[in-house]
Protein backbone atom coordinates (compact mmCIF):
# COMPACT_ATOMS: atom_id res chain seq x y z
CA UNK A 1 0.00 0.00 0.00
CA UNK A 2 1.28 3.44 -0.91
CA UNK A 3 2.36 5.77 1.90
CA UNK A 4 -0.14 8.49 1.02
CA UNK A 5 -3.02 6.03 0.99
CA UNK A 6 -1.90 4.56 4.32
CA UNK A 7 -1.80 8.09 5.81
CA UNK A 8 -5.31 8.75 4.52
CA UNK A 9 -6.61 5.55 6.08
CA UNK A 10 -4.85 6.36 9.36
CA UNK A 11 -6.38 9.84 9.45
CA UNK A 12 -9.85 8.44 8.79
CA UNK A 13 -9.43 5.78 11.48
CA UNK A 14 -8.77 8.40 14.16
CA UNK A 15 -12.18 9.97 13.51
CA UNK A 16 -14.21 6.80 12.74
CA UNK A 17 -17.16 5.34 14.60
CA UNK A 18 -17.37 1.55 15.06
CA UNK A 19 -19.30 1.07 11.84
CA UNK A 20 -17.09 3.44 9.86
CA UNK A 21 -14.07 1.52 11.16
CA UNK A 22 -15.48 -1.70 9.69
CA UNK A 23 -16.00 0.07 6.35
CA UNK A 24 -12.40 1.33 6.41
CA UNK A 25 -11.14 -2.18 7.12
CA UNK A 26 -13.09 -3.46 4.11
CA UNK A 27 -11.58 -0.67 2.00
CA UNK A 28 -8.06 -1.64 3.11
CA UNK A 29 -8.79 -5.28 2.28
CA UNK A 30 -10.14 -4.38 -1.15
CA UNK A 31 -7.15 -2.13 -1.81
CA UNK A 32 -4.81 -5.01 -0.94
CA UNK A 33 -6.72 -7.40 -3.21
CA UNK A 34 -6.62 -4.93 -6.11
CA UNK A 35 -2.93 -4.35 -5.57
CA UNK A 36 -2.20 -8.09 -5.35
CA UNK A 37 -4.10 -8.70 -8.59
CA UNK A 38 -2.07 -5.98 -10.34
CA UNK A 39 1.19 -7.46 -9.07
CA UNK A 40 0.19 -10.93 -10.27
CA UNK A 41 -0.54 -9.49 -13.73
CA UNK A 42 2.90 -7.83 -13.74
CA UNK A 43 4.55 -11.11 -12.74
CA UNK A 44 5.60 -9.78 -9.33
CA UNK A 45 4.32 -12.64 -7.19
CA UNK A 46 6.31 -11.69 -4.08
CA UNK A 47 4.69 -8.26 -3.88
CA UNK A 48 1.27 -9.79 -4.56
CA UNK A 49 1.78 -12.29 -1.75
CA UNK A 50 2.78 -9.47 0.61
CA UNK A 51 -0.45 -7.61 -0.15
CA UNK A 52 -2.53 -10.77 0.35
CA UNK A 53 -0.92 -11.36 3.75
CA UNK A 54 -1.48 -7.71 4.68
CA UNK A 55 -5.15 -8.03 3.75
CA UNK A 56 -5.48 -11.21 5.77
CA UNK A 57 -4.31 -9.33 8.86
CA UNK A 58 -7.26 -6.99 8.47
CA UNK A 59 -9.57 -9.92 7.82
CA UNK A 60 -8.35 -11.55 11.04
CA UNK A 61 -9.06 -8.29 12.87
CA UNK A 62 -12.61 -8.30 11.53
CA UNK A 63 -13.01 -11.91 12.71
CA UNK A 64 -11.69 -11.07 16.15
CA UNK A 65 -14.04 -8.14 16.58
CA UNK A 66 -17.25 -10.13 16.13
CA UNK A 67 -19.67 -10.26 19.06
CA UNK A 68 -21.24 -13.71 19.03
CA UNK A 69 -24.19 -12.62 21.14
CA UNK A 70 -25.71 -11.68 17.80
CA UNK A 71 -26.65 -14.24 15.15
CA UNK A 72 -25.31 -12.05 12.35
CA UNK A 73 -21.82 -12.53 13.79
CA UNK A 74 -22.01 -16.24 12.99
CA UNK A 75 -22.99 -15.43 9.41
CA UNK A 76 -20.20 -12.88 9.09
CA UNK A 77 -17.69 -15.36 10.52
CA UNK A 78 -18.71 -17.91 7.87
CA UNK A 79 -18.19 -15.32 5.15
CA UNK A 80 -14.84 -14.22 6.60
CA UNK A 81 -13.65 -17.84 6.75
CA UNK A 82 -14.69 -18.27 3.11
CA UNK A 83 -12.88 -15.08 2.08
CA UNK A 84 -9.79 -16.18 4.02
CA UNK A 85 -9.83 -19.51 2.15
CA UNK A 86 -10.03 -17.67 -1.17
CA UNK A 87 -7.15 -15.41 -0.19
CA UNK A 88 -5.11 -18.42 0.91
CA UNK A 89 -5.85 -20.09 -2.45
CA UNK A 90 -4.68 -16.92 -4.20
CA UNK A 91 -1.54 -16.82 -2.05
CA UNK A 92 -0.43 -20.42 -2.51
CA UNK A 93 -1.92 -21.07 -5.94
CA UNK A 94 -1.34 -17.59 -7.35
CA UNK A 95 -5.01 -17.78 -8.31
CA UNK A 96 -6.35 -14.42 -9.48
CA UNK A 97 -9.90 -15.83 -9.77
CA UNK A 98 -9.83 -16.53 -6.02
CA UNK A 99 -9.06 -12.84 -5.47
CA UNK A 100 -12.04 -11.96 -7.66
CA UNK A 101 -14.31 -14.10 -5.47
CA UNK A 102 -12.95 -12.58 -2.27
CA UNK A 103 -13.42 -9.10 -3.68
CA UNK A 104 -17.03 -9.81 -4.62
CA UNK A 105 -17.95 -10.95 -1.11
CA UNK A 106 -16.09 -8.10 0.60
CA UNK A 107 -17.53 -5.45 -1.70
CA UNK A 108 -21.06 -6.66 -0.92
CA UNK A 109 -20.37 -6.53 2.82
CA UNK A 110 -18.75 -3.11 2.55
CA UNK A 111 -21.74 -1.75 0.64
CA UNK A 112 -24.06 -2.94 3.40
CA UNK A 113 -21.97 -1.44 6.19
CA UNK A 114 -21.53 1.80 4.19
CA UNK A 115 -25.29 2.22 4.07
CA UNK A 116 -25.71 1.87 7.83
CA UNK A 117 -22.57 3.81 8.86
CA UNK A 118 -24.30 7.23 8.78
CA UNK A 119 -26.81 5.93 11.35
CA UNK A 120 -24.03 5.14 13.83
CA UNK A 121 -24.00 8.16 16.15
CA UNK A 122 -21.66 6.59 18.72
CA UNK A 123 -18.81 8.94 17.82
CA UNK A 124 -15.16 8.15 17.20
CA UNK A 125 -13.85 4.89 18.65
CA UNK A 126 -10.48 6.49 19.37
CA UNK A 127 -10.38 9.21 21.97
CA UNK A 128 -7.85 11.96 22.50
CA UNK A 129 -6.81 11.97 18.84
CA UNK A 130 -7.26 15.58 17.86
CA UNK A 131 -8.85 17.02 14.78
CA UNK A 132 -7.35 16.90 11.30
CA UNK A 133 -7.46 20.13 9.38
CA UNK A 134 -6.66 20.15 5.67
CA UNK A 135 -4.91 22.96 3.90
CA UNK A 136 -3.55 24.85 6.89
CA UNK A 137 0.06 24.43 5.84
CA UNK A 138 1.62 24.57 2.46
CA UNK A 139 4.96 24.01 0.89
CA UNK A 140 6.25 24.87 -2.48
CA UNK A 141 3.34 23.86 -4.74
CA UNK A 142 1.69 21.51 -2.20
CA UNK A 143 -0.96 21.60 0.47
CA UNK A 144 -0.45 19.42 3.52
CA UNK A 145 -2.79 18.17 6.20
CA UNK A 146 -1.99 19.40 9.65
CA UNK A 147 -2.64 17.26 12.70
CA UNK A 148 -3.48 19.08 15.89
CA UNK A 149 -2.72 17.09 19.05
CA UNK A 150 -5.48 17.83 21.61
CA UNK A 151 -2.93 17.76 24.43
CA UNK A 152 -0.82 20.41 22.74
CA UNK A 153 -3.65 22.50 21.24
CA UNK A 154 -4.47 24.11 24.59
CA UNK A 155 -0.88 25.28 24.92
CA UNK A 156 -0.70 26.78 21.44
CA UNK A 157 1.57 24.10 19.96
CA UNK A 158 0.92 22.01 16.89
CA UNK A 159 2.40 18.53 16.41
Amino acid sequence: MEKDLAKTFAARITQASKTELVVIMYEVLLTDITSAREYFHKGEAEKAMYDIKHGQKFLNELMGSLDFQYEISLNLMSLYIFVNKLMTDAYYGKDIKALDGAEEVLRTLMDGFSKIAPQDKSGPVMSNTGQIYAGLTYGRGTLNETYVDPNQANRGFMA
